[in-house]
């Protein structure tokens, strides 16, 4: 009896020691290889469907229209192309298996306004060569760890590209390519439950990727900082002078500050964070649903359910270009200008951990292979009920070159009919979306959003 026992105890002690490297190694130096035959240097897929439906990788769009200077407004490369298919609350049954459970709910919703025109599938995602030498460095070196809450082993590229679990997964959609440092004039409207559409918010962000830094080679020790972000409110009158500073890092939880014109004085903000409404959105989303997922990873398990074929909006330059009034109808953006595809996503569902609070208890993530970004998110409140649905509207960067993902977002209220936007540029404005040099550091910092505050 006591040697069973003692076996027993030695097998598990075993499991043990072996389970929790395994979940958090990187690839094999031969599994990393594929990243140079049969899959993208980012992990996709090189190929096409079986059904010809979706096309091969072929290197994604990288060409820069003459003339074209970053913070104009990008041309849409595909202008050409012709819808191949329209899906309607009437036939969403027949294409049920390629349609998330969020986009069949808005076609119920709204039936008699919603749809999908879908194009033909361009894969269209590309990024510099050194994201790509660094991603191939990242495959046989990136670690989760603290239970998949931070990374180690990464630099410069998308961290794993061949993901074995969720928490690897959400990390690339975090660490998704877009640039080093760009600014951005935003619009964000929201919807009303009766249809009308009212500013949220307009104003400007400066965003410094210190992971992304090509002036730093890769390495294997880097920690810290990977995205700092500083968001300046200019309208309504009301909410003029408002600023907030987010840093987001590999290893430690997210710092934040903001800075109130009334008090004038910047206040650290533990609470810009998951299910805290954000205030540069009117509340009307949580902190966590900006960019389509930007939290950290402790308050949720993350499974990898895999992969799937899926209609989602993509290469949508056509959109970005439009006034508010042609982005958005009633309750959703405007159908008729919006750009679907046939792709495929990494499905990802988030359940929320033990002994953790929020008020959306389970997610799931719909991840663009190309990319890594989320493109489409749905959220169950506490009864089961279907409650949030999010889409991104992703469009060509082409001097990036990268697919800008999940960038702007809308985010959709079910249960009360109301929806927001995020991140949409400002067409009012003659500096759209537009690639910086490098920032001082010094710039990311409270001290420098409160010499710029407002009185």
């Amino acid at each position: 009896m006591k040697q069973r026992l003692h076996r027993s105890i030695a097998a598990m002690a075993a499991l043990a020691c072996c389970a929790w490297p395994l979940a958090e190694a990187a690839v094999s130096a031969e599994e990393a290889q594929k990243l140079k035959t049969t899959l993208t240097p980012l992990g996709a897929e090189r190929a096409g469907n079986a059904a010809g439906t979706i096309s091969a990788w072929t290197g994604g769009y990288t060409t820069v229209a003459p003339g074209y200077k970053t913070g104009d407004l990008r041309p849409d490369p595909f202008a050409a192309d012709k819808a191949v298919l329209t899906i309607t609350a009437k036939d969403a049954d027949k294409h049920a298996d390629k349609l998330s459970d969020g986009v069949k709910a808005l076609l119920k919703k709204y039936p008699e306004s919603f749809r999908l025109d879908v194009y033909p599938t361009r894969r269209s995602a590309a990024v510099p060569q050194w994201v790509y030498d660094n991603t191939f460095r990242n495959a046989t070196s990136a670690k989760t760890k603290n239970g998949g809450n931070a990374i180690e082993g990464a630099y410069g590229g998308t961290p794993f590209p061949i993901p074995k679990d969720g928490a690897e997964a959400m990390w690339n959609h975090r660490l998704a390519y877009a640039g080093v440092t760009t600014t951005l004039n935003f619009a964000n409207y929201t919807g009303t439950a009766d249809g009308k559409l009212v500013l949220a918010g307009k104003g400007y962000n400066h965003i410094y990727w210190p992971y992304y830094d090509p002036a730093t080679p890769w390495t294997a020790n880097y920690t810290g900082a990977y995205w700092q972000i500083r968001v300046s409110t200019t309208e309504p009158a009301f909410k003029s002078g408002e600023s907030l500073l987010v840093i987001d890092s590999l290893d430690r939880p997210r710092q934040a500050w903001q800075y109130f014109p009334g008090q004038r004085r910047v206040r650290k903000a533990p609470t810009v964070c998951c299910d805290t409404p954000n205030d540069v959105n009117s509340g009307q989303e949580y902190f966590d649903e900006a960019y389509m997922w930007s939290g950290d990873l402790d308050r949720y398990t993350w499974k990898l359910v895999g992969k799937q074929e899926m209609y989602i909006p993509y290469n949508n330059n056509r959109w970005m270009g439009l006034p508010a009034d042609k982005r958005y109808a009633s309750h959703h953006i405007e159908s008729s200008a919006t750009r679907w595809e046939l792709h495929r996503v990494w499905v990802i569902e988030a359940t929320l951990a033990e002994g953790k609070r929020h008020v959306v208890p389970k997610r799931r993530y719909y991840l663009d292979e190309d990319t890594w970004g989320a493109v489409l998110s749905e959220g169950w409140d506490a009864e089961g009920k279907l409650w949030r649905v999010a889409m991104g509207v992703p469009s060509v960067v082409s001097e990036g070159p990268f697919v800008l993902g999940n960038y702007p977002w809308i985010t959709h209220n079910l249960q009360t009919g109301t929806w927001v936007n995020g991140g949409a540029a400002d067409l009012d404005k003659k500096v759209l979306f537009k690639q910086l040099p490098k920032l001082p550091s010094t710039f990311f910092t409270p001290d420098a959003m409160s010499g710029e505050g407002i009185r």
